[in-house]
């Protein structure tokens, strides 16, 4: 990347505040007039558009060079900077201001930021309108093929980054004159075929056409074989560009090798190509079993995926993948379209999605393979009791203030809080719109609120969290609390299909909602649960139950990992009469 320096002279600021509707930064200290620091104004050039745009105007700061800035903000420890403000109706060429009157994060003023060289980048996440089956408006950033990455959305508007020398009550300008490309969609090949289709459910819903998506596995001899009906494999997780982890070809001879941070390990890249090879070589052996493997797509406009489930904010997800799009992939590919041969499995977001359609769809699957899955129980919403404790960002004491943390590694080493998470979410938009974690969970397990956006589960600034919230999620989404109201018509339905493996030092404490999961499951007998919960010792997120390889090579291997257990499932399940015979070629 190549960055330029400007230097640019103070000018007249015409910029007024409109769109903004945030509360001053807590702890921004104000002239009575006007705020104190360095002001950037912003606008957009025309050739970019003329039409009024709406949505969150981002300014960036940074004091590296190793990338744009709008690629290095994060919760990290070696995060940049960010400041947020909402525009409306802004037009091409008008004046747009970002001063200390707007929160940042991780310095949550201008005010207080240290005078210096940084290079500087701005971007606008657009956002459009949708008006709602119920009548009520929401303004939100499409989804435009990039899994809500607000960095990298099609169509954003940004500007190239300028190294400026900052001082405490500079004044600077910023041209939005560039938009991001759009996306290729991966192409179809031998094995690998995407599928997309307009969900009527969801379209009914949103008050315009909404399509599902999926890349779909075929397996070998698929066209040699007509007669062949097949098993469904379902992987849940994060918006996938392509199907994973499969390559029919060895790794490029001349490959790089990349050091991957999250791993320690050098050549990881080169890793990934061996492996996807190896899996490759796997799924087209004389003596692997012939399934249908799918991955999804069904981002929203809040986050990168649904959570695949029902919900009041953004719709009839869990119906539209498994009443639409699933039986439409069977049909187009052959699958067996029976509950007795269809299973479900992911981690993370997967692994919570992977178990609530086990539960919330108990005949429509026969196993789920939850790995480190998202808070399955909310009293222990990561570091957190959401019935029990007052707020979300501080242990209760009369004299001290302590975060709760969020994010540790292995040996414990906290890198962020839940505070700090939160804190980055608000600066990238308000009213759910940061496309980041806790927004999608609020979207997803929240009622809507008056305005037609999630209620919020806390307050966003203090974490006071509100009771009568959390008793919603308790009753609607709280896994291991609906597992134990309704255990007595659920049970029968879920004997030996519920498997779940977690880390015990998972980075986001997702274990401990794990361990009280298990404690239900293991002590009750009227059914007993016969399925298993396992932990990976000292194994951070997301450890899928390999008890031999470490996460590196586990969490590339999820579409065969869990082959075994689903054969002898089918073995011991299937009905009398069931197909268990012509896809095994």
């Amino acid at each position: 990347m190549k960055l330029t320096f400007k230097a640019l002279a103070s000018t007249a600021l015409v910029a007024a505040l409109a769109g903004c509707n945030e509360a001053p930064a807590p702890t921004a200290t104000l002239a009575a007039d006007a705020a104190t620091g360095p002001a950037f104004t912003i606008r957009f050039d025309e050739s970019l558009g003329t039409a009024p745009q709406d949505g969150r105007l981002l300014l960036l700061l940074s004091n590296t060079d190793r990338d744009e800035p709008r690629f290095l903000v994060d919760n990290s420890l070696d995060t940049q900077l960010i400041y947020g403000r909402n525009v409306a109706d802004w037009s091409a060429g008008a004046e747009m201001l970002i001063d200390a009157a707007h929160i940042g994060f991780p310095i949550n003023t201008l005010a207080d930021l240290p005078p210096g060289r940084y290079f500087v980048q701005a971007l606008l996440n657009r956002y459009k309108d949708f008006t709602l089956s119920n009548g009520k408006t929401v303004t939100l950033p499409p989804d435009q093929g990039e899994g809500q990455q607000w960095n990298r959305k099609p169509g954003n508007y940004y500007s190239e980054p300028a190294a400026m020398d900052i001082t405490a009550d500079g004044q600077y300008e910023i041209l939005l004159d560039r938009q991001i490309a759009e996306i290729e969609p991966a192409p179809d090949t031998e094995f690998i075929k995407h599928v997309r289709m307009k969900s009527e459910l969801l379209s009914e819903f949103w008050g315009e056409d909404v399509y599902l998506g999926a890349h779909v596995l075929l397996p070998k001899g698929f066209d040699a074989h007509p007669e062949a009906r097949y098993p469904l494999m379902v992987f849940h997780g994060h918006f996938p560009s392509d199907f994973g982890a499969f390559r029919p070809e060895p790794p490029e001879a001349d490959l790089e090798p990349v050091y991957s941070e999250r791993f320690s390990m050098d050549g990881y890249n080169i890793i990934q190509q061996q492996e996807a090879h190896n899996n490759y070589l796997r799924w087209i052996a004389d003596d692997f079993p012939r399934f249908l493997a799918i991955e999804i797509q069904h981002p929203t406009p809040y986050y990168d995926d649904s959570y695949a489930v029902n919900s009041e904010s953004q719709g009839p997800y869990g119906d539209a993948i498994n009443y639409e799009l699933i039986p439409f992939i069977e049909e187009q590919f052959r699958g067996l379209g029976e509950g007795w041969a269809r299973f479900t499995y992911g981690g993370s977001t997967g692994g919570w999605e992977a178990m609530a359609t086990q539960m919330f769809y108990p005949d429509e699957f026969n196993g789920a393979f939850v790995a480190c899955p998202d808070p399955i129980d909310f009293r222990a919403y990561l570091t957190m009791n959401i019935y029990e404790d007052e707020n979300a960002y501080f242990y209760p004491s009369d004299f001290q203030s302590i975060t709760r943390p969020g994010r540790r590694d292995y040996l414990g080493n906290v890198s962020s809080s839940i505070k700090d998470q939160n804190d980055l979410e608000r600066v990238l938009g308000d009213r759910n719109r940061s496309g980041q974690q806790f927004d999608i969970w609020e979207a997803t397990f929240s009622p809507m609120a008056d305005d037609g956006y999630p209620a919020d589960l806390w307050d966003p600034e203090t974490g006071e969290i509100d009771p009568e919230i959390a008793a919603y999620w308790k009753e609607n989404f709280d896994l291991s609390y609906i597992l134990q109201r309704d255990w007595a018509t659920l049970g029968p339905k879920l004997e030996g299909k519920l498997h779940i493996y977690t880390g015990d030092m998972d980075n986001y404490y997702l274990n401990n909602a794990v361990y009280l999961v298990e404690e239900f499951l293991e002590n009750t007998t009227d059914p007993y649960y016969a399925g298993e919960v396992d932990y990976g010792d000292r194994a951070e997120h997301c450890w899928n139950g390999d008890q031999e390889n470490g996460n590196h090579l586990s969490r590339l291997r999820y579409n065969w990992m869990y082959v075994p257990k689903i054969l002898k499932r089918i073995e011991e399940s299937a009905p009398s009469g069931a197909d268990v015979s012509s896809w095994r070629y």
